[in-house]
């Protein structure tokens, strides 16, 4: 008996590995290519920096909706494959792109078109605004590309295929540095477009990379392509709505954080130019800790949905067991590297001391808390891959609207306290999304829940 159980612990281990090492190379990739960008950016100078950051809020919130809709598919993916059912999981896929694709081109043509009255919110200086209305009006057409990316990599991580979403993203990253060099450096003989060759590498990028993942899915020999069951793109009303159920929840939970980068964005631009500049690239630099661990939140949804799909409540527990624990290691190691080198990694990104300093503060703060904000991230993906969607969203409302924005407008604009106190109140809202998952997670067996579509 000890012999079965070591032998079943080994096999999760082993499954937990081939999702982890490739969504973890997949993350770190697409890391090391904002740094690199940013970097290159941050040598032209802050007000590029700047107009990247603002115009990148807005995109994102867009941007968010096709990351639920394709976490929705993986969710339904997970459990129709771990009914056996792949007619199922086909006609979830066709109808995930019917969806997505057409919405896409809408939002598309708003960002266009709305991109100036869009940006004002963040009440930009001139010139800041200027050169946002110009980076977001380039980049707004990669939309529809980046949510036919979302929804390859959801759908395939959804079966516990990991490898090619991470080449996938591998080619938009590879591209999107070539290009980049090429265009905003200047370096390859060619005259330098400065904020508008890095918009235009943007497009490139998705461009390559979403072409790559419609012919991994659908080409002759694509993943999809040759699964039973027709294939005709026609639209399903009921399996639409399922995949909303699912899936709103999440961008709902993804645009909160984005419509709240809207007020954070207005309170650090009361510090300045320079304040929002080492901001940004704290983000870029933190990604070192938290986008090596949000592999972990990806796979909690596959193995759960998968176990719920197969009846096996006990398998889902023991893969859930096994992720915290990775999940710990990994962000002891990773956050710790934020801890100890806060300075020499700003130091790596931008020139200015005055950036380099309140940077490393950032990434000081973000690396002591990224632990709950993993484990929480483990818990939440768990929740989803169950069903669960609408509890990650509350607690991501709650969290931001009820905790971070309050207490960084209180700070910013009625204290007007240095600006550490906006990072503690980042970190404020991290550890509250541990306590409130937690407590949910004592409160609920959430592998009680019937899967949704074995039938």
């Amino acid at each position: 008996m000890a012999k079965e159980y070591s032998n079943e612990d080994r096999i999760i281990r082993n499954k937990i590995l081939s999702m982890i090492i490739p969504i973890t190379g997949e993350n770190v990739l697409q890391m090391t290519a904002g740094i690199v960008l940013m970097a290159m950016i941050g040598r032209i100078d802050a007000y590029a920096v700047g107009a990247i950051g603002i115009a990148t809020v807005l995109y994102r919130i867009l941007w968010g909706i096709f990351k639920g809709l394709a976490t929705g598919t993986s969710v339904l993916v997970a459990q129709s494959h771990g009914a056996n059912n792949y007619e199922k999981l086909k006609s979830i896929s066709e109808q995930s792109f019917i969806i997505s694709i057409g919405v896409a081109i809408i939002f598309q043509q708003l960002l266009f078109w709305f991109a100036k009255p869009l940006l004002m919110v963040f009440n930009p200086n001139p010139d800041l605004l200027a050169n946002g209305v110009l980076y977001l009006k380039i980049i707004s057409w990669s939309l529809p590309f980046a949510a036919i990316i979302l929804l390859v990599a959801g759908i395939l991580q959804g079966m516990g295929n990991a490898k090619t979403p991470m080449i996938t993203v591998g080619i938009l990253n590879i591209v999107n540095i070539i290009a980049g060099f090429v265009l905003v450096t200047g370096n390859a003989g060619i005259k330098s477009l400065g904020l508008k060759g890095a918009g235009y590498a943007y497009n490139i990028a998705y461009i390559t990379s979403a072409l790559f993942g419609i012919i991994m899915l659908f080409g002759k020999n694509g993943i999809i392509k040759n699964m039973e069951g027709k294939f005709g793109f026609r639209f399903k009303s009921d399996e639409a709505k399922m995949i909303l159920k699912l899936g709103l929840p999440t961008s709902f939970e993804t645009s909160f954080w984005q419509a709240a980068s809207i007020f954070l964005t207005r309170a650090i631009l009361t510090y300045g130019e320079l304040a929002y500049s080492a901001y940004q690239l704290g983000l870029q630099a933190e990604s070192i800790s938290y986008m090596p661990a949000t592999g972990f939140g990806v796979a909690a949804t596959t193995f759960i949905g998968y176990a719920l799909g197969s009846k096996n409540k006990e398998l889902g527990k023991k893969y859930l067991n096994q992720l915290i624990k990775y999940t710990i290691v990994v962000t002891i190691f990773a956050g710790g590297i934020l801890i100890i080198f806060p300075k020499q990694i700003m130091g790596l990104l931008v020139k200015e001391p005055e950036v380099i300093q309140i940077g490393a503060m950032y990434l000081l703060i973000m690396g002591i808390t990224q632990l709950p904000q993993n484990i929480s991230g483990v818990l939440n993906g768990a929740l989803r891959g169950a069903g669960y969607a609408k509890v990650p969203m509350i607690n991501a409302g709650i969290g931001l609207w009820l905790i971070r924005v309050p207490f960084v407008m209180i700070m910013a604009y009625v204290f007007k306290a240095d600006i550490v106190w906006l990072w503690i109140g980042i970190a404020i809202d991290m550890c509250w999304r541990l306590v409130y998952s937690y407590f949910y997670f004592k409160k609920k067996d959430i592998f009680e829940q019937e899967a949704l579509v074995i039938e």
